[in-house]
């Protein structure tokens, strides 16, 4: 499918008049907004990590409320089976008395799903979650379903409380195309959060785009046009992540892993996402460089001795962003 220049104008004019809607109700978090609305147009999934308070389930729901998508939150606990999430067969009677099974969907069949603070629950409910994100199918009693379109599951998790949680495995991790961080709002940030959540006046939200507006989205960051030199700048950047045999680099000190294919998908996925919301039909260095960091953070595995030493992986990043030049690898 091919869509003309005016076509890729007229939907940049459309996602930012999404953003803008969004900013009239969540104060700041601009790269949360930026990102949750990248991976939505890359058909893929986020998980956004900050402390209790930030916005993260306020951020979700307006943007389902912008997008005109339906919503579900379900809130991770430890007692947290697989069916209440996927839903499951109950027996019911009819009005003639005939007994059958009926399927109950459960909350992941919605458009948008937000899984609140994934790492409480136990390994066998986390995944629950990977047949929904990666195949965008449900199989439960043997029967298979398919989940609405678009789907899109934002997960949330807490960095400070880690007594009574289940970290997510590294290969559950890589099924997530971004990891947004939220940082603490500004005072400037802070007062006019209190102005707009504590006073009487409410803030109306205007839907923006439907479902088959945004499918068209979709397909439009697909159709986003990468060089061969663009490209191979993306593979240096992530094959730089892996072991290196230069004896003097300390890379191999502190880094247990790197970034595998996925890490790749995500970086070309994102960026053409990010090129679109420019309006632009071809993905520049700049829309791989701003979106590498959200897409190898959670697949780049620091061992011991780099989390002794408080090894911050987005430093690492941005060391690997100045080594690496247009066509040159380090």
């Amino acid at each position: 499918m091919s869509f003309t220049p005016e076509q890729f104008e007229e939907m940049s004019t459309r996602l930012a008049e999404v953003r803008e809607e969004i900013g009239k109700f969540i104060v700041g978090q601009h790269e949360a907004v930026e990102f949750s609305i990248y991976s939505i147009l890359a058909d893929g999934h986020a998980l956004l990590e900050g402390l209790p308070g930030l916005g993260k389930t306020m951020l979700i729901r307006t943007i389902s409320e912008v997008l005109d998508l339906s919503f579900s939150r379900i809130q991770f606990t430890p007692d947290l089976m697989p069916a209440d999430i996927t839903g499951t067969s109950i027996l019911e009677r009819s009005p003639e008395g005939v007994q059958r099974f009926v399927f109950k969907e459960g909350p992941i069949f919605s458009q948008m799903v937000l899984a609140d603070e994934i790492n409480r629950a136990t390994p066998k409910t986390q995944s629950a979650l990977l047949e929904a994100m990666g195949e965008k199918t449900v199989t439960v009693l043997g029967e298979t379903r398919k989940m609405s379109r678009p789907f899109f599951v934002l997960a949330t998790q807490n960095p400070i409380e880690m007594e009574g949680t289940y970290p997510l495995p590294e290969a559950q991790m890589d099924r997530f195309l971004c990891k947004i961080h939220l940082p603490y709002p500004a005072k400037e940030e802070l007062k006019e959060i209190m102005l707009r959540t504590t006073g009487a006046k409410r803030v109306a939200i205007k839907k923006v785009m439907d479902t088959e507006t945004i499918i068209l989205a979709q397909e439009m960051a697909k159709s986003v046009i990468i060089a061969d030199e663009m490209l191979d700048y993306a593979v240096d950047l992530v094959s730089a992540t892996h072991h290196r045999t230069d004896a003097e680099d300390d890379w191999n000190q502190f880094v247990q892993y790197g970034s595998g294919p996925r890490g790749l998908q995500s970086i070309i996925r994102l960026a053409k996402a990010r090129a679109l919301m420019a309006g632009r039909f071809h993905v520049s260095i700049a829309d791989i460089k701003t979106v590498a960091k959200p897409a190898l953070r959670h697949r780049i595995l620091i061992n011991y001795e780099g989390e002794a030493e408080g090894i911050d992986v987005d430093k690492l990043i941005d060391r690997l962003l100045e080594d690496i030049r247009q066509g040159a690898q380090v």
